[in-house]
């Protein structure tokens, strides 16, 4: 723990250390096996075990009902933009797309690829500091699906409420950077999809819980590697699965239900963001950039109230010589940010906190 700083990186972001030690401990060679994860083939009884557990404690942790199905894929959340729409953007239908960030923006330019897509909700013009609110959504009847990301991690936004969609539409969520952050009512959703890097281990592994019954929705002529279908046939293991990355995914939703489940990880999440957004709102020294009521508990997004961008990049130096590493904002949106994920520890937040105080006694 000595040589551990704080990392406040959006992704790949920090895993839970019981974690990390156990993947120290056991890389080398699992034991009984003589042979380390990375190295046994994906075919044997070991590694079947192993993807079996991940997928039974993810159904554990998150209530996953029978009617739903748990993949393991590649090519992180960007590649299910496109995936996406190419198994249920049918012919002749349109996807709804809820505008709420710089990534929601990514997702509805690749399905525009794929077929007829409705933007709607958008916040642009607010800087996307807010999630649209009911009345600026205007869905279309029948849509093939509606697509939101739960969390910005760049502009520091989150939904703290699901949008209302119709009866028989599926709602599809990118939960990349708030995933099992708090309870989720899966049988809500057709489809949740997030890469790992965030809050469920490494890069390298993305997790899709879909329900079964829009798998028939991918046409027989897809490419084989982006069909939905195929991939819930072979258990995500069509070829070769990132096998560390779904070894390290089952660990930590290991160590997420020993800690209590989503209610305890909803829990400690709320008290961790509270004790940052206090500091951020204590005084004027600070300016959180995300509205109140849209404010995120995975990234906190804020920025010197001065404006005097000489005075954020003194703050990300003297933070980053501290300790504090990663607090530095996106590149289009400047500032710092602060992502703090299930796995980020408290200590972190209130010696953040105590520097940030420090910091603000000598420049302010």
């Amino acid at each position: 723990m000595a040589d551990r700083i704080f990392n406040f990186s959006s992704g790949p972001a920090v895993l839970p250390l019981p974690v990390l030690e156990e993947v120290q401990r056991d890389l080398i060679a699992l034991p009984g096996v003589g042979m380390s994860v990375m190295e046994i083939s994906h075919r044997s009884s070991t590694f079947e075990a192993i993807i079996a557990q991940a997928e039974a404690d993810i159904r554990r942790l998150a209530g996953v009902p029978d009617t739903y199905r748990v993949l393991f894929l590649q090519g992180g959340a960007s590649l299910q933009f496109s995936m996406l729409p190419m198994n249920l953007l049918t012919e002749g239908t349109t996807a709804d797309y809820l505008m709420s960030g710089y990534w929601p923006e990514k997702a509805a330019k690749e399905a525009r690829k794929v077929g007829t897509v409705n933007e709607t909700g958008s916040t642009k013009a607010d800087g996307y500091s807010r999630i649209p609110s009911d009345d600026e959504i205007h869905l279309t009847p029948g849509a093939a699906y509606v697509h939101m990301t739960s969390n910005n991690t760049i502009e520091g936004t989150e939904w703290h409420r699901l949008p209302v969609v119709g009866p028989d539409v599926p709602l599809v969520c990118d939960a990349s950077s708030d995933i099992f952050s708090g309870p989720v009512d899966v049988a809500k959703h057709g489809v949740i999809y997030a890469g790992a890097q965030k809050n469920l281990g490494p890069s390298g592994v993305t997790l899709v819980i879909i329900r079964e019954d829009l798998l028939a929705r991918s046409a027989k002529g897809l490419h084989t590697m982006l069909s939905y279908a195929v991939q819930a046939e072979n258990g995500s293991m069509y070829n070769t699965p990132p096998a560390f990355g779904v070894y390290v995914l089952g660990l930590v939703a290991k160590w997420m239900l020993a800690q209590g489940g989503l209610p305890a990880m909803g829990a400690l999440n709320e008290r961790k963001a509270a004790k940052l957004y206090g500091e951020l709102d204590r005084t004027g020294f600070w300016r959180p950039t995300a509205q109140r009521e849209s404010r995120s508990l995975m990234n906190v997004t804020f920025r010197a109230t001065s404006g005097d961008e000489a005075l954020e990049n003194a703050f990300v130096k003297e933070a980053t010589a501290a300790g504090f590493d990663g607090l530095k904002g996106h590149r289009a949106v400047g500032g710092m940010r602060a992502s703090i994920y299930n796995a980020f520890p408290e200590a972190g937040i209130d010696q953040l906190v105590a520097f940030m105080a420090e910091f603000e006694r000598r420049k302010g």
